[in-house]
């Protein structure tokens, strides 16, 4: 694969690769992964749960990415305790680290937080207000409406920074120490990906708190465009800046 472009940077060649880690066979990467491609970065596509091997290491990577599915981080399936465990990787190789929903829920797991329902049973299946904290709000700007599809959340961990926040669902974005996140919301689905959750979702429109699937459709109309532009500044953010940094001090090195 040769270099591309993208984020209006720069161009790689050989192309830096991200790991990425879905939980069901059709999953995609959505526009996280044509973004990133499209920024000059190949996808090392892996399914775990499905029986693909996790690396050992994370020295061929630039970082990795945890997407969402529809099990539990509680569940004792022998692929996801896999998962959790393996985090230790991206953590002690201080490489970023993106956990999206299942992906963040995983990653609280590791670093000995909990995953529950609502106490009041209410769940985020649609768009909902998001609201940066002081600490977010320094890093950069935020959607004011995001896309959910959860019916359980998470504690904030010991020592992570809460970088956004809502009402039913306190811990939305997070940040522990410099190079892991965790979102519990999507900014990843196209289209074509949001119909298919519309369709196959159906049967959770009717739990407390969620949305019915013509909402999910026209509140993309009126909220992606936003959220769409703060995914490419958040993924900017964890790999593109990491990497030029780490050019940089291989360069320094060479000098």
């Amino acid at each position: 694969m040769s270099g591309r472009q993208g984020f209006g940077s720069r161009e790689f060649d050989p192309a830096p690769r991200i790991l990425v880690l879905l939980h069901q066979e059709r999953s995609s990467p959505g526009r996280v992964g044509l973004m990133l491609e499209q920024a000059g970065f190949a996808l090392d596509i892996r399914r775990p749960v499905l029986g693909d091997p996790l690396p050992d290491t994370l020295e061929r990577h630039v970082g990795a990415i945890v997407f969402g599915g529809p099990m539990s981080a509680n569940d004792e399936d022998e692929g996801i305790r896999r998962e959790i465990e393996w985090l230790k990787v991206p953590l002690s190789e201080n490489k970023p680290y993106l956990g999206i929903c299942l992906g963040a829920q995983l990653l609280v797991r590791h670093l000995g937080g909990k995953v529950e329902a609502h106490p009041d049973g209410l769940t985020e299946i649609g768009w909902y207000p998001l609201r940066p904290t002081p600490e977010g709000a320094a890093l950069m700007n935020w959607p004011s409406m995001v896309y959910h599809f959860h019916r359980e959340g998470f504690d904030l961990p010991r020592d992570a920074t809460l970088l956004a926040t809502a009402d039913d669902y306190e811990n939305q974005a997070f940040r522990f120490g410099e190079n892991a996140w965790g979102v519990q919301f999507h900014g990843e689905l196209t289209q074509a990906m949001m119909h298919r959750w519309v369709v196959h979702g159906a049967h959770r429109f009717d739990l407390p708190g969620a949305q019915q699937g013509r909402d999910h459709l026209h509140g993309r109309m009126i909220h992606d465009g936003p959220l769409r532009a703060w995914l490419a500044e958040f993924l900017s953010m964890i790999f593109m800046r990491r990497l030029d940094r780490e050019m940089g001090a291989m360069a320094a090195r060479q000098v």
